[in-house]
């Protein structure tokens, strides 16, 4: 008489939700730093405050983190980001 062999489970892959994803806008010299306060308030759906806030950060320190979650959200956003004519890309949040 034999032993059956256990079933083994195989791992899946599964993408850790507590790194999530980051939306990155870079400073470029052609968008106006109104420009960029107006597409933050409109799309992003911020206060003035913090789109004045975010869009110093693009202009002074070269880039700004302005939206974090999904990979699909982040590319969705980056998307949006370049339909204004803004710099943007994605990464995985560290």
């Amino acid at each position: 008489m034999s032993v059956a062999p256990a079933e083994v489970e195989s791992p899946t892959l599964v993408e850790a939700t507590d790194h999530p994803w980051i939306t990155i806008v870079w400073n470029d010299p052609v968008n106006l730093m109104s420009y960029v306060t107006y597409v933050f308030m409109t799309y992003f759906k911020y206060d003035r405050a913090k789109s004045e806030s975010l869009m110093l950060d693009v202009h002074e320190k070269g880039r700004a983190v302005v939206s974090s979650g999904s990979r699909e959200e982040m590319e969705r956003d980056v998307t949006a980001m370049h339909g204004y004519g803004l710099w943007a890309t994605m990464q995985k949040d560290d």
